[in-house]
């Protein structure tokens, strides 16, 4: 099947650090390829990939410092990426900012089968969305755009009529992910973003309560004071090197040791994620989560099991000591069944036959 991947242009594929979506994308293109569909993947020029690559410009946006407000360049490359959709079977886009929503009128009345992924929970936060007083006319386009959810939660917060092909949840590809049969470190794990919404701070308490040790890895994003101001104020203060710690952004390898030699990995998030890749990534090593029970962490975590569903920092405490009681095996496995890039990409071919997609290339 010939396939168009179509990432927005902000982050290159894959993300040199931080980048949620831009690392999904790299998972579905490279399983894609794997299981030998013709895939030309159109992202910006720094993007690493084993499809064919079309860049319209030779860096991502952020890299070269095009500010988020500035969409015109974002616009280009979505408008001249669909400008090509006659040349595949289907055109798979992604959506995670209000950038990409341009998407939705560039599509409307296209031919080629298309299906459009909503990495995050959709409509984006109203004070900064930019449909403003626009959403009659915007509801016109998406309400026939078929769109992929990544968790049956996210599917359920969409509040309009929408056309959902499928709910498609996040993997990872297990060749990265391997299970080392070891006993772990002497430390609990965050990794992500350093946002209220994502709770490090949180994570700090509960570890404090606890008496255990607890790393932090992750960015802080510079560009945006309020989250400078977070880290200054919340999480600074706490960081002794000792029983708390921070190690910066992590790539691959980092990542993977940080996850793989943790006791359990906590999550303590304060909204409602669509996604979580990053618990799937801690379960595929086998690293247990505790975790707040909201967004799609249920849907991903088997209480009892793989980890922790708790609602309270207290709760968390309370379940740490018992982190022990996860068979570290069987968590890897878990995700190996219904967690990995195979399966998504697997899923996602699905959706493009149930659209019309027909295999011009066999």
């Amino acid at each position: 099947m010939k396939i168009a991947q179509i990432a927005p242009p902000w982050i290159a594929i894959p993300p040199q650090n931080y980048g949620g979506t831009e690392t999904i994308i790299a998972f579905i293109v490279e399983e894609l390829v794997a299981q030998g569909h013709d895939v030309t993947l159109f992202a910006s020029g720094d993007s690493v990939t084993s499809a064919k690559l079309v860049s319209f410009y030779p860096q991502s946006l952020l890299a070269e410092g095009v500010p988020w407000q500035a969409h015109m360049k974002a616009y280009y490359h979505l408008a001249k990426s669909i400008e090509r959709a006659g040349e595949f079977d289907v055109i798979h886009t992604h959506l995670s900012s209000t950038a990409d929503m341009y998407l939705f009128p560039l599509m409307a009345g296209l031919a080629t089968p298309h299906v459009t992924t909503m990495h995050s929970n959709f409509p984006f936060d109203r004070v900064n969305d930019w449909t403003g007083d626009a959403d009659k006319y915007f509801l016109e386009w998406i309400a026939t755009a078929p769109l992929a959810t990544v968790s049956r939660k996210a599917r359920e917060n969409i509040p309009y009529k929408v056309d959902v092909a499928g709910v498609v949840h996040l993997g990872v590809p297990m060749q990265h992910y391997l299970y080392a049969d070891r006993a772990p470190g002497d430390y609990f794990a965050w990794l992500g973003r350093f946002t209220e919404e994502k709770g490090p701070h949180l994570a700090i308490r509960a570890a404090q309560q606890a008496g255990v040790k607890l790393v932090l890895a992750g960015i802080v994003e510079h560009d945006f004071p309020r989250s400078v101001d977070y880290f200054k104020q919340q999480i600074e203060p706490h960081i002794d090197n000792d029983r708390i710690r921070y190690i910066g952004p992590v790539n691959m390898e980092q990542k993977v040791a940080l996850l793989g030699g943790a006791r359990g990995f906590l999550n303590p998030i304060a909204w409602e994620e669509p996604g979580a890749t990053v618990v799937i990534e801690a379960m595929a090593l086998g690293c247990p989560v505790i975790g707040f029970a909201r967004g799609v962490v249920p849907e991903l975590i088997v209480h009892g099991e793989t980890g922790f569903l708790v609602h309270t920092v207290e709760e968390m405490v309370a379940c740490i000591p018992r982190i022990g009681e996860i068979d570290r095996r069987a968590t890897h496995d878990h995700v190996d069944r219904n967690f990995s890039a195979r399966s998504m990409a697997e899923k996602y071919v699905a959706i493009y036959r149930a659209l019309g997609a027909k295999d011009s290339s066999a």
